[in-house]
């Protein structure tokens, strides 16, 4: 069975920083492709971030020079460093590993960024 278990979110003030994790069991996890979306109340799912399986990351332009993606293998995990937060990264965070048609999703993760 493929579980894939976010933490690290919480209620933080504009410019802090939080870090998230994802860590995932049931999939070879150094064969996928790992990615961070975030959905805000009432709005659509939105792609974060990617750490691919050869090494490579992308960031969508909202949060990129805010945001890092890093993964480890060994721990099976992925994470996502947010710093200089904002009111509207505010959403709940998820991961999603992809490995050709295997897609799984994780349960999400709250962040709110308010003073």
């Amino acid at each position: 069975q493929v579980q894939l278990v976010e933490s690290g979110g919480g209620l933080v003030q504009p410019g802090g920083s939080l870090r998230l994790s994802c860590e995932a069991s049931g999939i070879i996890f150094s064969n996928y492709d790992m990615y961070w979306y975030r959905q805000a109340s009432g709005k659509g799912r939105e792609w974060v971030a990617t750490s691919t399986r050869d090494g490579n990351t992308n960031f969508a332009n909202s949060v990129k020079g805010r945001f890092t993606i890093s993964r480890d293998n060994a721990k099976n995990t992925v994470y996502l460093q947010m710093n200089s937060l904002k009111s509207e990264d505010t959403a709940v965070y998820y991961c999603k590993a992809c490995r050709g048609p295997n897609e799984y999703w994780g349960q999400g993760t709250q962040v709110m960024v308010s003073s």
